[in-house]
């Protein structure tokens, strides 16, 4: 009986390896082996190869997924190339199982990430069309206009496009709350730059149905209830998903 083939970069992302797009990366720069060759993208493999990342072996099965929230601290990168940064999050949460993040919070940016091991789910939280929220909270170098908070609200034009409407409310002379539904790089700082604001913090505190709810520097496994409400938010998944185990926190 034939086994089922699967394109490389889909095989080390339902291997929890990586994403699909960090898969290319890895394929392009010649770190993939299929059966100890070297293959062009799109090559398909079945459960009989050997398929490793720079010369160690990845294996297609998984006992259970990992699903992590985490508040990054300012000065963190969000990267899981150890060579490339040494203040990277990785290393910071240094979780017992590979893990990577979901998405990307700039350096000089804190608050909520999600990290895992579930590469099929990625795709999913961060396709742009599917609408998903995410709330921040900024505080700004001069004081909040209700000028400010219409322009933001209805758009701003910044990296040859103009922004989604999003929702904007004013907290204090300083600071406001926007939600996102769309993830421009630097798409909060660059949007206050075109109005002449500049950035002085920017906490995410909200992704989804997921909130910001431990200290600084910690993280926790999202819960059973929390996992059910964001498959629900992204579609049904052909994943399973196992009961959280106790939290784990980095002190």
């Amino acid at each position: 009986m034939e086994t089922e083939l699967k394109r490389i970069n889909k095989y080390l992302s339902e291997a929890g390896y990586c994403s699909r797009r960090a898969a290319d990366k890895l394929i392009d720069a010649g770190r993939v082996t299929i059966n100890g060759v070297v293959p062009e993208m799109g090559t398909k493999v079945g459960s009989n190869d050997i398929v490793a990342v720079d010369g160690k072996p990845i294996g297609n099965t998984k006992e259970e997924f990992v699903y992590i929230a985490f508040n990054k601290p300012v000065g963190i990168v969000c990267t899981t190339d150890t060579r490339v940064e040494k203040d990277n999050i990785i290393e910071f949460i240094n979780y017992p199982k590979r893990i990577f993040p979901i998405g990307r919070l700039d350096k000089p940016s804190e608050g909520l990430i999600l990290l895992t091991d579930d590469g099929d789910i990625v795709n999913k939280i961060l396709r742009a069309s599917n609408n998903h929220e995410k709330e921040y909270i900024v505080t700004v170098d001069k004081p909040i206009s209700q000028t400010f908070i219409e322009r933001m609200s209805n758009g701003i034009p910044i990296l040859d496009q103009v922004t989604k409407k999003c929702k904007v409310e004013k907290l204090g002379t300083y600071e406001f709350k926007i939600i996102l539904t769309q993830g421009l790089n630097r798409q909060i700082r660059r949007m206050c730059e075109y109005l002449t604001y500049e950035v002085q913090t920017l906490k995410r505190v909200r992704i989804m149905n997921i909130k910001l709810d431990m200290p600084i520097g910690e993280y926790r496994e999202i819960t059973r209830e929390e996992m059910k409400e964001l498959q629900q938010l992204i579609g049904e998944s052909t994943k399973t998903y196992s009961p959280a185990r106790p939290s784990r926190r980095k002190a």
